[in-house]
């Protein structure tokens, strides 16, 4: 060895060529945008989906994404459109992980379109149970300016779109967003790969609300539709699916012991959610939740319900 080049200089270069090949792969990881077709694309802003159509005239979005990441959201749609502004806006639904940024795109010209329910949530004081306090109703420049009760559909570009209302699936406003011509279905928060689904029951949200919103949405698919959920990646029509299945194995599950007056405590120590393909990271909040909301349905629940 040259007695020059001392054992620290070594390591340096070792380190400085292990960098090297191990930044492009973070940068590649933490690549913001996914392509689902040249016009159709995903954004991850900041863990929330983004959903994003480029016409050629300006964007259209489901969805605007979490708080704090209105930057990420314009600079993702600046690489792909450049100086594009987002002309329509579609919010699944009311919660702020999924409309933080409704303001930005309101003050571009956009059009922003919920479902009735969702506007009325976000217009108006409500009470959060689970964290005991007051959630304040939105500025009026965050609020949709079109809503609908069941369905509706426009053209974008050369991209059909038809959305529509999916009953007591999450909350009481969920819509979803079909891009027909690139065969993606951006659902909000009625798919969840990623987190434990959430159910919010005060809303008029429950278990059967679910699974029979998932039934809707495999109605209108094929076999090689893809699914855009609120948080994680986007799922195949098989894996969606699957996820239908195992809500609809839990509806049947805890109908029985909805109606006999069981907790979630005790549903858990029952085995209400043993061996189902998922795990839950508080299955306690999620049965509570699937309790509450089975009681506002109890004429659903089964026969000899009193």
């Amino acid at each position: 060895m040259n007695p020059s080049v001392n054992r620290r200089d070594v390591l340096k270069s070792a380190a400085a060529g292990a960098l090297t090949l191990w930044v492009p792969r973070l940068l590649k990881a933490q690549q913001p945008v996914t392509k689902l077709t040249n016009s159709l694309s995903v954004i991850d802003a900041g863990g929330a989906n983004v959903t994003a159509l480029s016409t050629g005239q300006g964007f259209v979005l489901v969805d605007s994404g979490a708080p704090k990441t209105g930057d990420t959201v314009m600079a993702a749609l600046n690489s792909l459109t450049p100086n594009g502004k987002v002309q329509t806006l579609f919010n699944t639904h009311y919660h702020l992980d999924q409309t933080a940024n409704n303001e930005r795109f309101a003050a571009q010209g956009a059009k922003i379109i919920s479902q009735k329910r969702t506007r009325e949530w976000m217009a108006t004081d409500y009470w959060v149970p689970a964290e005991e306090r007051y959630e304040k109703a939105r500025p009026t420049a965050a609020l949709p300016t079109e809503t609908f009760l069941t369905r509706g559909s426009m053209k974008a570009g050369n991209e059909e779109i038809a959305y529509g209302y999916l009953l007591m699936a999450h909350t009481s406003g969920d819509l979803y967003v079909h891009f027909k011509g690139a065969n993606v279905i951006a659902v909000g928060d009625v798919a969840s790969p990623l987190r434990d689904p959430e159910l919010d029951w005060f809303t008029g949200a429950w278990v059967g609300g679910r699974s029979d919103s998932m039934d809707l949405l495999l109605s209108i698919s094929n076999d090689q539709t893809r699914f855009v959920p609120a948080y994680g990646a986007v799922m195949s029509k098989a894996q969606f699916k699957a996820e239908r299945d195992m809500m609809e194995e839990v509806r049947q599950r805890i109908f029985d012991r909805v109606r006999a007056g069981e907790g979630p405590q005790d549903m858990l120590a029952g085995g209400a959610l043993d061996g189902l393909p998922r795990k839950w990271k508080d299955p306690l909040k999620f049965l509570y939740a699937a309790a509450k909301g089975g009681w506002a349905y109890y004429d659903k629940l089964g026969e000899n319900v009193v």
